[in-house]
């Protein structure tokens, strides 16, 4: 998917307690591609790495950095997502729900990568075994997710308006 998209979608699952909140669970949603191919795009902005043709569509893997493909394991695994939420939850002895930002991220890449580019390791460090997805930049897959984004912030939006109804209290 998408970066923007991964944003939204963690913002609208995780973030919608407060405009903190929502900006946090924006910013986790985004980090798992801008802690790979950010860093990526970076480094090759400063002459510090390769930059990757993507002129002709998705280069091939080969032409991508090693430390890219690490990056995209850690951050791309589910395995490490439950982790670093356990270990958070301990630490600081309550759940911080906007990670689960990161954890859609990672399940919504499962179906919507292909051995093509970047399939999604979400079960690395145990297993290398990945899903042959279907590549999101489909327009079955990319229109669908847009017009669903669409739908549910413009019905979240209005719902933002709209006076909550609280119960009457009952007199005795």
């Amino acid at each position: 998917m998408d970066i923007v998209s991964h944003g939204l979608w963690g913002a609208l699952a995780f973030g919608r307690k407060s405009r903190t909140s929502f900006w946090l669970a924006f910013g986790i949603g985004l980090a798992p591609d801008l802690c790979s191919f950010g860093i990526l795009w970076i480094a090759a902005t400063l002459g510090l790495s390769p930059k990757p043709d993507f002129s002709h569509g998705t280069p091939p893997e080969s032409t991508i950095p090693a430390y890219v493909h690490h990056l995209y394991d850690v951050t791309h695994s589910f395995v490490i997502f439950l982790a670093v939420f356990a270990l958070l939850w301990l630490l600081l002895k309550r759940p911080i729900w906007e990670l689960g930002a990161w954890g859609l991220h990672v399940l919504v890449d499962i179906p919507t990568h292909s051995f093509a580019f970047f399939p999604t390791p979400f079960l690395w460090p145990l297993s290398d075994w990945k899903f042959d997805g279907w590549q999101w930049s489909q327009s079955a897959i990319l229109v669908p997710n847009f017009t669903l984004l669409l739908l549910l912030y413009g019905w979240f939006l209005l719902q933002q308006g709209r006076p909550v109804l609280k119960p009457e209290r009952v007199r005795e």
